[in-house]
């Protein structure tokens, strides 16, 4: 590995990722306040609605290593990572990473999902409930309250025990390269695009997210839709 320094992520998914990790320990403090700070919870899942359709996204228009055709591991790769992981010098997500990565996004996406459709029959109701039977209703309230917030912290735990294994054990500074965007490559590897084009197309596209999600948490207050 050279001592250049390559711009591997892009400033639309470093903000992705922080304002992500916020909003997600946001949620779970307001989930266990309850009360009125349910009203924020609702909110806030929205609120990681706009991001992850960004991500989404963005993992198809984004900066080289933001794509999901990047950096999504074949089983070859796995494998080969796995017998030499000891020797990792990858750039960007290395496999293991990557899927940990894609987890955390289907896990948040059903949690957000299930959220939507969720109603305590109390205070809380999601905007989507009217539109489904009282059993998936039934269904989608308990795997947000127990399953899926058990399993997404669990992987948020898995996750972070990674990031401090890979600072503490393999010197890698992951969160600073999240921070600034920059990694030490090899000679001649690809940057991701960072330039202004490509922040004003993840602005355009955030925005749009941002009015599909408002949409959605309109639904909840509309009658007779």
């Amino acid at each position: 590995m050279s001592n250049a320094t390559t711009r591997i992520w892009d400033l639309p998914t470093r903000l992705f990722h922080w304002l992500l990790a916020a909003c997600v320990i946001a949620l779970v403090v307001t989930a266990k306040v309850g009360g009125n700070a349910m009203e924020w919870h609702l909110r806030l899942g929205h609120v990681v609605l706009a991001l992850l359709v960004f991500r989404i996204l963005w993992g198809v228009v984004g900066g080289h290593w933001s794509r999901f055709a990047t950096f999504i591991p074949g089983p070859a790769r796995l494998l080969r990572y796995l017998r030499q992981a000891a020797a990792d010098t990858t750039v960007g997500h290395n496999p293991l990473g990557a899927l940990s990565v894609l987890a955390l996004l289907l896990v948040l996406g059903l949690q957000v999902g299930t959220g939507l459709l969720s109603d305590d029959e109390i205070a809380f109701a999601g905007p989507l409930t009217r539109f489904v039977g009282g059993d998936t209703v039934a269904w989608a309230t308990g795997w947000h309250k127990d399953w899926g917030q058990w399993l997404l912290l669990g992987l948020l735990a898995l996750h972070l025990c990674a990031v401090a294994f890979y600072a503490v054990v393999r010197r890698k500074p992951l969160v600073q390269a999240m921070l600034h965007g920059n990694q030490p490559a090899p000679a001649g590897t690809a940057a991701s695009r960072d330039g202004l084009a490509a922040r004003l197309l993840a602005l355009l596209l955030i925005a749009a997210c941002a009015a599909a999600a408002w949409w959605v948490y309109g639904l909840g207050s509309t009658p007779g839709f």
